[in-house]
């Protein structure tokens, strides 16, 4: 019994020594980082004494204190910030859809603001400004050295005062300065025309009213064609579309998919992670569908192509996408400011970040640069002849063809013809048609058949065109 006891303390002790020397160093090491912590703070102590008593100039201590938090916040990742005040409320109400300013959505790189996208028929995009384009100065002032918050603030203004920007696009040899008038930015989520027998549905972003103008147009145009039964399918326009709120990106997703998953989050914590499914119902029917996108598309809009395409239910065309495929969740702080955190990144349904990648589109179409060409003028040049039989004197009629038959085939030319004439004023959007007219004309099993057979992984390259679009996954701000 004794040589049992000895041997329990002898263990116990064994324990204790084995624990004091593993536990030991881990809260030695705790105690020193939280020491290490706490003279980082006394030093960011001493550093806003000495400003605030030795700057040469009188300085704004809360200015200070939210420079210092932005900067904390900022040197995470190009996505969260700090919002003041203001910020926060002017995020507030872009996001119900309306707000001042140039209507550009800009992000920064290398130090200068780049657009990522101007906004449908708002002064920037009237004023010729492109995706891509970079902001160098604004009003003569340089916006190297400040950050995004500052750069977009210095192009907020009142509506109706002018601001010129100096820009340096791609292509061109010198920088060049472009006036633009403010105004009051009224966001209209989608819009929708059909182009023959396709509805195409332009989504310029997502905020509070994307899904419900989305439904409300489609039926609008369906209505209009007499039925469903007269739409060949859909185009889904999210070019040049910046994002917006990640529960309407789910929405319009949803709308055209009965089932599987839409996309997923992934948090440093496991726990948080979410999944988000579609649910039976879609608005198209089954109908084709083409979604268009480009070096513009951001976000919301790379949740909607990447689900679409992960799911097979429609045909991806333009060039690669921005690549922004992480989260961030606005918390609300004292004094009514808020911080812009990211939190999680987003997978398509197979998986798959999009971060810094983009979506990478079934079919790459490059839109050409916009450069009219007189096709008869060509023609002339060429020598070829304008003329077709039935120009010919005394040229037999047609005797196999009733009159409603002729005046069907020449509806049909007419129809071909206005097609063709949209490829001069957007040909990615013409294309997109294109690929519905032809599965159209292949009927419904056949239409079923290509689209299943179609390979979600492999990219094809339209032989006219070429796609180099190469942007960086950047933080974006609304102007």
């Amino acid at each position: 019994m004794k040589r049992f006891l000895m041997a329990a303390f002898a263990g116990t002790f064994a324990g204790a020594v084995a624990t004091t020397q593993f536990v030991g160093p881990l809260l030695a090491q705790e105690s020193e980082n939280q020491a290490s912590v706490y003279e980082q703070l006394d030093l960011f102590g001493d550093i806003f004494e000495r400003i605030r008593s030795q700057y040469v100039e009188e300085v704004d201590e809360k200015e200070l204190v939210e420079a210092a938090i932005n900067g904390m916040l900022t040197s995470l990742d190009p996505h969260s910030s700090y919002l003041s005040p203001d910020d926060a409320q002017d995020m507030r109400v872009q996001t119900r859809g309306e707000f001042g300013g140039l209507g550009i959505e800009v992000t920064q790189e290398d130090g200068f603001v780049k657009v990522v996208s101007p906004i449908d028929e708002t002064p920037a995009a009237e004023a010729g400004i492109e995706a891509g384009d970079f902001i160098t100065h604004v009003d003569g002032e340089s916006v190297l050295g400040l950050n995004l918050d500052e750069a977009v603030d210095m192009m907020r203004g009142p509506v109706g005062s002018e601001i010129v920007i100096t820009v340096v696009r791609e292509g061109e040899d010198e920088p060049f300065d472009v006036s633009i008038v403010r105004d009051t930015i009224t966001l209209t989520a989608v819009r929708a025309r059909t182009e023959g027998d396709t509805v195409v549905l332009r989504i310029t972003t997502f905020n509070d009213q994307t899904f419900p103008n989305l439904e409300e147009n489609l039926q609008e145009q369906v209505e209009a064609a007499g039925g469903m039964e007269n739409v060949n399918g859909f185009v889904v326009d999210l070019r040049n579309n910046p994002g917006g709120l990640l529960t309407q990106a789910i929405k319009v997703a949803d709308a055209f998919l009965d089932a599987g998953e839409i996309v997923s989050t992934r948090s440093r914590d496991p726990q948080d992670g979410e999944r988000f499914n579609a649910e039976e119902g879609d608005l198209a029917e089954g109908k084709p569908i083409v979604v268009l996108i480009n070096g513009g598309s951001a976000s919301a809009s790379e949740i909607v192509a990447g689900a679409l395409k992960d799911h097979r239910r429609a045909i991806v065309v333009g060039t690669k996408s921005f690549g922004k495929g992480s989260v961030q969740t606005v918390m609300p702080l004292r004094g009514e400011g808020a911080m812009r955190l990211t939190t999680a990144r987003y997978y398509t349904p197979s998986g798959r970040s999009i971060q810094a990648l983009g979506v990478s589109p079934d079919i790459i179409v490059a839109q050409p640069s916009s450069d009219p060409v007189d096709e008869e003028a060509e023609e002339e040049a060429s020598g070829l002849p304008t003329r077709s039989e039935a120009d010919l004197r005394g040229a037999l009629d047609n005797d196999s063809l009733s009159e409603d038959e002729i005046r069907q085939i020449e509806e049909d030319r007419e129809r071909a013809e206005q097609s063709a004439a949209l490829r001069d004023e957007d040909y990615q959007l013409a294309y997109a048609i294109d690929i519905l007219k032809g599965l159209a004309a292949l009927g419904p099993a056949a239409q079923q058949a290509a689209m299943e057979a179609r390979s979600g992984g492999s990219d094809t390259e339209a032989t006219d065109t070429e796609a180099e679009d190469e942007d960086d996954a950047a933080e974006q701000g609304g102007n």
